[in-house]
């Protein structure tokens, strides 16, 4: 028997639970590749096997299944397509503007990173593009809320860099010196009643939201964070805000108090409403 409380026999022991530990992960792996494997076989049999014995001596109607399985997919493509488009150009909830948002979010963007990586076309631009569309989506469905229903989420490196203040867990340990746009966000946040924080990082940003439990929320980051944050945070409507990088990203940020201002104005009740 082990005695794990000498030093000898607890190296020893530690040792023990490391291998157990470790034979476990790699059955588990082996399962799971193995698993995966079989699937993967199956499916490719499956694709050899369909056109040579042909649809018709599968079953008579199974050319008709197909067919009409594949045109239901092609006319909720396009009506998702041009539901969008509609809803971009009029501004107006014409075709669920939420249901289309989450097309938007969990099957476009991917598709139009990979066509776009196909193209060329640098994925800050493409994730640009579903920032605004996003927003359109989200004006679309001409909701405003309560002040305390509504979040502020802004990245850390809003805050100067010279700065020795952490404000990561408390805000409002802010001098408002003005050297940074924390202050004026703060301002804003008081004048309109909203929650306001600021994010390290995507996981802070998921804890953030988990404690706030907002119904609307204006996020604040660059191309790459905003684009996964909308999708970390779907259902939850989010309209993006770009930062500005004058020194480069991820240090002294900016942005336009004026543009976020606009938002709280367009989205949070006027007090008469309340």
């Amino acid at each position: 028997m082990l005695d794990a409380s000498k030093p000898h026999d607890k190296s020893l022991f530690l040792e023990k639970e490391i291998d157990s530990s470790f034979v476990a992960r790699k059955r588990l792996f082996i399962g799971l590749i193995t698993g995966t494997s079989i699937l993967i076989c199956i499916s490719l049999v499956l694709l050899w096997i369909i056109p040579y014995v042909g649809l018709k001596n599968i079953h008579p109607l199974a050319p008709w299944i197909l067919g009409f399985l594949v045109l239901g997919l092609i006319v909720f493509i396009a009506w998702a397509s041009l539901g969008l488009i509609i809803n971009i150009l009029l501004g107006k909830n014409i075709f669920f503007s939420q249901k289309l948002r989450g097309l938007s979010i969990k099957f476009f963007l991917p598709l139009m990173t990979l066509l776009g990586r196909l193209l060329g076309i640098p994925k800050q631009k493409v994730r640009a593009s579903f920032i605004k569309v996003n927003n359109e989506l989200v004006s679309a469905e001409h909701k405003q809320y309560a002040s305390n229903d509504v979040l502020m989420l802004m990245p850390h490196c809003l805050q100067s860099s010279s700065c020795k203040i952490r404000l990561t867990y408390d805000i409002f340990n802010c001098k408002r010196c003005g050297k940074c746009p924390i202050a004026g966000l703060l301002d804003l946040s008081e004048k309109y009643g909203v929650k306001l924080a600021i994010a390290t990082g995507g996981t802070i940003a998921r804890r953030i939201v988990v404690q706030a439990r907002p119904k609307f929320i204006i996020a604040v980051a660059c191309e790459r964070d905003l684009a996964s944050g909308i999708q970390d945070t779907y259902p939850i409507p989010v309209y993006g805000i770009l930062n500005l990088r004058p020194s480069g990203p991820c240090i002294d940020t900016l942005v336009l108090l004026d543009h976020v201002q606009w938002v709280l104005n367009k989205f949070v009740l006027p007090l008469s409403k309340r």
